[in-house]
């Protein structure tokens, strides 16, 4: 029995307790089925020994001078009508004035009589000369209300036997019926047992249980199971800690938003679709995110693990397979997200230097040649205006933000404009010299924002006849007349188009080249992760990241960068955002 499965164990121990339950019932049934014989035998012995004793002719006939004469042939046609074994008539001192046998007239009556002499009707099963018989003993009363006499009607136990015998067939069909049924309930049950348990024994079932719940809570990659009402059932320590979740996983299947997910997530998890390699933000964290459904096993004999990705869509597509819900899988790229940005700040910076430096070269040779050719004075006036431009510059930016690598970036990002022909044009007049330094930014998370959203720009307006990017910085109020810093660029391409408006920012995605997804080297482009890089750093900051699309003739888009300012600093206002 230790290499039976569970369904076969399950299924023995009911039929089992089938047989047990059909006997037993069979067993109630008979016994019912004799009593209920019994009960109808007295019942009919008592109506004909009730209508015998107030028959008139009885009553006149025991007061005769020889009531047997008169009463032997009356009681053999009651008995040849009634079918019952006896009829006697007697006197109240028992002496038979009828009887089956001839012989036994005139002799005392074998029974009790005592409850009848006192007036009552009563039925018993006693055994008299015929042998065990089922009687009733009904007294017969004179006009004054005495007992005159008393009738004595029964059936041998035989009898009834053979009429309770008579009603065995039922019972036992209907103790087979039962079992029958009991039993192709148990055989569909096993069925089921045999394609959901795949056959398997208990200790089997166990130890699959603990190994899968080992395997479950000790994965790197948070793994989340929904069903087809896209509902939470299982979620491992790791979902749990990357998505907020309670760590017990809840009593109850709950959905993605009553559990407060961000809402791109929430419906992706929700709608069950197919993903792959997408990246969505939960919290602080940046999730590379794979959707698969979770179908039913090809077969029963199949010794296949619950959960398969590979070969979803043609499973999907089988006809004997059903979907039971989906199984998602969660890696955290926050790291990795942020060695990215660190690397594309590195090479924004890069960028603008080599710019930069491409154009000192310029410079550099216009300064020698100016000297080749004797003319120091220009040299110098030549050099003089082109220090104090970028110096001038420089002292702007570092005076109104306080940082001086986004002196250096923009610096460098104003001498790649001039490189590409792109103009230009920063405003800090709405920054008051110093406050923005309240910010107290990372210098990394700064040139993340401001050089990828003047990278944006640029590429953006690379093919407009007469590009111009435009980047403001200012201390403005918010609806709560809170100081924030805000930085926004706008440049006058053609806009973002508006299903795009919001992909932008979460999966990866490009204007550049839709099909271009994170990370590099792997199939995609590299392209689509500077505006992720972005609001990954605004929102390390507390702050918030709007976008206008644009798309008007001369008017492009326009990212605008609000950030809290300390308000315990005195800050000088210039208005509500732009």
């Amino acid at each position: 029995m230790r290499k039976w499965s569970l369904a076969s164990r399950l299924l023995i121990g009911q039929l089992a307790f089938l047989v047990c339950l059909s006997a037993g019932l069979s067993l109630a049934l008979f016994h019912q089925t004799e009593q209920h014989s019994f009960e109808e035998s007295a019942e009919t012995m008592l109506a004909v020994a009730g209508t015998v004793a107030a028959d008139p002719y009885v009553l006149e006939a025991v007061t005769a001078e020889t009531p047997d004469r008169t009463l032997q042939p009356y009681a053999r046609a009651v008995m040849s009508a009634a079918h019952i074994d006896f009829l006697t008539i007697m006197a109240p001192d028992r002496t038979r004035y009828t009887h089956r046998n001839d012989d036994e007239i005139g002799k005392p009556y074998v029974g009790s009589v005592e409850h009848a002499l006192a007036g009552q009707s009563f039925t018993e099963i006693y055994t008299g000369t015929l042998g065990p018989s089922v009687r009733a003993i009904v007294p017969v009363f004179g006009a004054e209300g005495d007992v005159k006499a008393l009738v004595a009607a029964g059936i041998t136990v035989d009898r009834v036997a053979i009429a309770r015998n008579a009603e065995l067939p039922a019972v036992f069909l209907i103790s087979l019926g039962a079992l029958a049924c009991g039993t192709l309930a148990s055989y569909l049950l096993s069925r089921y047992l045999r394609r959901t348990t795949r056959d398997r024994r208990p200790d089997e079932l166990l130890s699959m249980f603990a190994f899968h719940d080992s395997a479950l809570h000790s994965l790197r990659e948070g793994l989340v199971l929904l069903n087809n009402d896209g509902e939470l059932v299982l979620y491992n320590d790791r979902a749990a800690e990357l998505l907020g979740l309670p760590a017990d996983g809840g009593s109850r299947p709950t959905g993605p938003r009553e559990l407060g997910l961000p809402g791109p997530l929430a419906d992706l998890l929700c709608e069950g679709r197919t993903a792959e390699d997408e990246f969505h933000f939960a919290s602080d964290r940046i999730l590379v995110v794979n959707q698969s459904p979770v179908m039913t096993p090809k077969s029963a004999n199949s010794r296949i693990r619950l959960i398969g990705a590979a070969g979803s869509r043609t499973a999907a597509r089988d006809p004997r397979r059903a979907r039971i819900g989906t199984v998602t899988t969660l890696r955290d790229h926050t790291d990795i997200a942020a060695m990215t940005g660190e690397l594309q700040s590195m090479h924004t910076l890069t960028e603008a230097l080599q710019a930069q430096a491409h154009e000192h070269a310029n410079r550099l040779h216009t300064l020698v040649s100016l000297i080749e050719l004797n003319r120091p004075a220009d040299a110098l006036e030549f050099a003089t205006r082109d220090l104090e431009q970028s110096q001038q510059l420089a002292d702007d930016v570092v005076a109104s933000v306080g940082e001086p690598a986004l002196a250096a970036l923009l610096t460098g990002k104003a001498a790649q404009a001039r490189e590409r022909g792109i103009g230009l044009q920063i405003d800090l007049k709405d920054a008051p010299p110093g406050r923005a330094a309240a910010l107290d930014l990372d210098p990394g998370d700064l040139v993340t924002i401001v050089g990828n959203l003047i990278d944006n720009a640029f590429d953006a307006v690379a093919d407009t006849p007469e590009p111009m990017v435009t980047a403001r910085f200012a201390v403005v109020e918010d609806g709560g007349g809170r100081p924030v810093f805000e930085f926004g660029v706008r440049d006058n391409g053609p806009g973002i188009p508006e299903p795009s408006t919001e992909q932008i920012f979460h999966q990866g995605f490009s204007t550049k080249d839709p099909k271009a997804l994170l990370p590099s080297g792997t199939g995609g482009t590299g392209r689509g992760i500077g505006l992720p890089l972005v609001r990954q750093a605004v929102l390390r900051l507390g702050g918030s990241l709007h976008l206008d699309p644009g798309g008007q003739p001369g008017r492009g888009a326009r990212f605008t960068v609000l950030i809290p300012l300390s308000a315990s600093l005195p800050l000088t206002l210039s208005g509500a955002p732009q």
